[in-house]
């Protein structure tokens, strides 16, 4: 038995609770591994966080700056040369493009064969789809992601999240939600058939466990009527009777929603609200701007109606929450269009998964302050197309 299989049986048979030992235990017999630990990304996207417990402690490490946090934003294998000619490989641990974290393995061969690199890098993405599976019957790797105690209504909205990043051929996905350990209501929601993809961007009302609440009752009921193969317009309006059902039009929440067909990029789109979307295309960047109607559960039995729209080829979607668009600086200017077209252009060369923690970055230089007032929420969605 060669040792990929080995090492993939051992990940599909070890409990939930000991991947990362049996990953360990497995590369320490069939590649001679020095040492192994597994770092999972914090809900901020800054660092790096061990899985590994005592005695086999580790620290922390930066996302940017260090060889783990290399791999982890090329999405690439990085072998670190260390004394003594051994050799560090840092690899990607990632789900269908959804980042969550970095394997690194130290061998005692500083000459790394590209036939046993390919080898480890399968096996961390075995290592990564055994961890989602995990989840739903442990707690040990998203304690790992924190490295700070989160918020209950911040714990409600990452557990409602689908993931903070999804690829396929016609398209790639990347969003990201700050405050991280923090967040009230602003939230985002994909999912994708043989055919159609269809995102919703939810722009949240109130803040702590009662903006938590509202987003949880209205993505909730999104789903299910786009589970029952509802179209995207009847989706709007069953959610609106659900939301207004229980609030009476005390408390509403603005969505963009887009059902997107990946043969033809002909999408369908519900504009309800405040989020907005800045369109990438030849080196432009416009506004897209869509007929406004009515937030959801603001007013009983609501029509909403479906508008067309056309993404080609090589678009680059940017969605943002009033979070960001309408943010001020200390002098009371607003970030606005302009600037986020600047930050759409100076991110350009960067992959979808990394635009969203961007533009956070330079729209927290633009505030003046680490801690915003509101959620801040940026969906990037890249279009190739078939």
């Amino acid at each position: 038995m060669n040792r990929f299989v080995t090492a993939e049986r051992a990940l599909r048979t070890a409990a939930p609770h000991e991947l990362f030992d049996a990953v360990r235990g497995v590369l320490a017999k069939e590649y001679a591994a020095r040492s192994v630990e597994l770092y999972l990304a914090d809900y901020g996207l800054t660092v790096l966080q061990p899985v590994s417990v005592a005695p086999h402690t580790a620290e922390p490490v930066s996302v940017h700056g260090s060889a783990a946090g290399r791999a982890f934003g090329a999405q690439e294998p990085f072998v670190e040369v260390l004394h003594e000619g051994r050799a560090r490989v840092h690899l990607p641990v990632t789900v269908r493009g959804d980042r969550l974290g970095v394997l690194s393995v130290t061998l005692p061969d500083g000459d790394v064969e590209p036939g046993r690199l390919d080898e480890l890098a399968d096996i961390a993405e075995v290592l990564g789809h055994e961890i989602v599976v995990a989840e739903r019957d442990t707690d040990v790797y998203l304690r790992a992601r924190r490295k700070d105690r989160l918020t209950l209504a911040a714990e409600m909205q990452w557990q409602l999240l689908p993931g903070r990043a999804c690829s396929r051929p016609e398209y790639e996905l990347g969003a990201q939600l700050e405050p991280a350990y923090a967040i009230y209501g602003d939230n985002f929601d994909w999912s994708a058939t043989a055919d159609r993809l269809m995102l919703y961007v939810t722009n949240g009302m109130g803040e702590g466990i009662e903006a938590a609440l509202l987003t949880n009752l209205a993505i909730n009921a999104l789903r299910n009527a786009r589970r029952a193969g509802i179209a995207i317009d009847d989706q709007a309006a069953l959610a609106d009777q659900a939301v207004y059902a229980h609030y009476q039009g005390r408390c509403y929440l603005s969505v963009l929603m887009f059902d997107f067909d990946l043969a033809t990029g002909r999408a369908k789109v519900v504009d309800a609200g405040s989020p907005q979307l800045l369109r990438l295309r030849d080196g432009s960047v416009e506004r897209v701007a869509f007929d406004a109607q009515l937030p959801l559960g603001m007013f009983e039995e609501t029509d909403y109606v479906a508008q067309d729209f056309q993404v080609e080829p090589g678009d680059r979607l940017v969605f943002v929450s009033d979070g960001v668009h309408a943010v001020a600086s200390p002098k009371g200017e607003a970030y606005g269009d302009a600037a986020l077209a600047r930050a759409i252009t100076s991110t350009r060369l960067l992959p979808a998964a990394e635009v969203p923690r961007a533009i956070l970055r330079e729209l927290t230089g633009h505030r003046g302050r680490s801690v915003p007032d509101d959620d801040a929420l940026v969906v990037c969605l890249d279009w190739h197309g078939r």
